[in-house]
């Protein structure tokens, strides 16, 4: 077994124009002193790391980690969640999506796909400059609009809708398989990988490329209802990132897991700052222990009631708290004997 990393600090939600998260050594400043030991970076955010340039110069990418390692902290991964988004977008959402992409392609979805297309193939060969091995990443959404069958899907539409996934991210994962990286999709209500069932749909339509591998966060499973512990024991393998994020789940007679369309703070269904939902972090930590993994454990903050500071400085502690440091022995090595095969068979009456 593995003691799993950590704290990490995911700093997409934290990054402003505003000291100390206006740029990466300041940012890794205060994340170190709140407490952790690694950052995920988003890589489109320009104040953290100008993604073409990590992928192409191999200088450059000496040069981010060096003001990370010099900050007392490693880099954990990097996101590229927005971009991961635009590799599939039903033309539903082309307004509302074009946002995550440069002006010079928004209303131009073929354009679109192609931009972020290349934005993860810089993420790989970023990822390899930098001497990581995993990234995190979203599906994107074909068939999300039709989760909920009414009026009655045709006939072979989410087939198709996943031929097409496939036919897309395939290169992708050929791609990051040469440059040694694992690609992390998040499960995610809005994505077309958003439990396990639609994953392994995803992974049969990729020859279950051993690239495409799993984000595990246990906030999206609480507002599904879904057991996200059963979800390790079934997919342990394919786990190679853990956002630790909390989520509560109260529905009442007037909503449940949909909403009501009604802002976050409101919804029976909301993530919280670690310790303050009902995710049982203790029993995911021990599995995930159990299973040997072998990343980090990464604070993703998003809480609609806390300040973000607050809830970094406290997710920090509560990360480390529940690391678990993995024995060296078994816990009666002190009771066992030697091996010896003819005490064995003596044993059981064979000699």
């Amino acid at each position: 077994m593995t003691t799993i990393k950590g704290p990490g600090i995911f700093l997409a939600q934290f990054m402003n124009d505003k000291p100390p998260f206006h740029d990466l050594k300041a940012v890794c400043l205060w994340a170190e002193a709140t407490g952790f030991k690694g950052v995920q970076i988003p890589t489109w955010d320009n104040r953290c790391i100008d993604l073409q340039q990590a992928a192409e110069s191999k200088t450059y990418a000496d040069e981010i980690k060096g003001i990370v390692n010099d900050c007392g902290l490693e880099i954990t991964e990097l996101s590229t969640h927005l971009q991961g988004q635009l590799i599939a977008v039903n033309p539903v959402y082309d307004k509302l999506f074009d946002g995550f992409a440069p002006k010079e392609v928004h209303g131009n979805s073929k354009a679109r796909t192609e931009w972020a297309v290349q934005q993860l193939k810089y993420a790989a060969k970023a990822s390899q400059n930098l001497g990581l091995n995993a990234h995190a990443t979203f599906s994107g959404a074909l068939v999300w609009p039709m989760v909920y069958p009414w009026p009655q899907r045709p006939a072979g539409l989410v087939e198709e809708g996943f031929n097409e996934l496939a036919k897309r991210w395939l290169p992708l994962l050929n791609y990051f398989d040469e440059c040694g990286v694992d690609l992390c999709y998040e499960i995610h209500p809005g994505e077309d990988l958003h439990d396990g069932i639609t994953y392994e749909m995803f992974l049969q339509k990729v020859n279950d490329h051993k690239r495409a591998c799993l984000l595990y966060d246990p906030s999206h499973f609480i507002l599904q209802c879904l057991d996200y512990l059963s979800y390790i024991d079934i997919y342990h393998e394919r786990i190679k990132m853990f956002h630790v994020k909390d989520a509560e789940f109260n529905p009442t007679g007037k909503q449940g897991v949909y909403g009501g369309y009604q802002d976050w703070i409101d919804r029976a269904g909301r993530f919280r700052s670690l310790g303050d939902g009902q995710v049982d972090f203790k029993s995911i930590f021990s599995k995930l222990a159990q299973y040997d993994y072998t990343g980090w454990a990464v604070l993703e903050w998003e809480c609609c009631i806390k300040n973000a500071e607050d809830g970094a400085t406290e997710g920090a502690e509560f990360i480390r708290q529940h690391i678990i440091k993995v024995t060296g022995k078994a816990f009666d090595d002190f009771a066992s004997a030697k091996a010896d095969d003819k005490l064995n068979r003596t044993i059981f009456g064979l000699d």
